[in-house]
């Protein structure tokens, strides 16, 4: 257990980026004290732990649950994104690999003339998104607006909505729905 305890202690404090006389002298403890305990050499007490725990703002029960050794995969490239786009239109999704997404973030492309459909989309969530160049046009329920870079939106997505880039250049936009299970 004295290992396991420095091990988690010394992948939060490299996890966090702080060195450990940074941390002996944020949390008061001697910096020797700190390097015994994440060697495993010396178990620290309970009132010991909990002291050098508060320099992170961590509970001594949320230290011993939470994964500092996460295996899902964090960073993309931009050849790792999956186009879940049709047509002409391109909807990179990011972190489609990770199970259980709560979120759909998308960087999306529009080339001139092209839209979503004839029909009006509608999920279960929410979408909001901005215009990072180009113009869009978004149709949420009986509202239709024409927006361009700098310009965001939020709605929900159970109105029926519908995007087309009526404009002559390409439109691109970042966007987050929820639930991730959409897509």
């Amino acid at each position: 257990m004295t290992d396991d305890v420095g091990a988690r202690l010394r992948s939060l404090r490299k996890l966090r980026g702080i060195s450990q006389r940074e941390l002996a002298k944020q949390c008061g403890v001697t910096h020797s004290s700190l390097s015994l305990i994440e060697q495993g050499k010396v178990s620290p007490s309970v009132s010991s732990l909990k002291k050098i725990l508060n320099a992170f703002a961590i509970s001594v029960g949320d230290f011993f649950t939470m994964d500092l050794d996460n295996q899902e995969q964090i960073f993309y490239l931009p050849e790792e994104l999956v186009d879940i786009g049709s047509g002409d239109i391109t909807l990179k999704l990011v972190g489609a690999n990770r199970p259980n997404r709560g979120l759909a973030f998308l960087i999306e492309h529009y080339p001139p003339g092209t839209d979503t459909g004839n029909e009006m989309i509608s999920h279960y969530g929410e979408e909001a998104g901005v215009v990072l160049e180009g113009e869009i046009e978004l149709t949420v329920g009986s509202s239709v607006r024409r927006l361009g870079p700098g310009e965001s939106y939020y709605f929900k997505t159970n109105v029926p909505h519908r995007f087309r880039n009526v404009s002559s250049v390409d439109c691109r936009i970042v966007s987050c729905a929820t639930p991730g299970k959409a897509f």
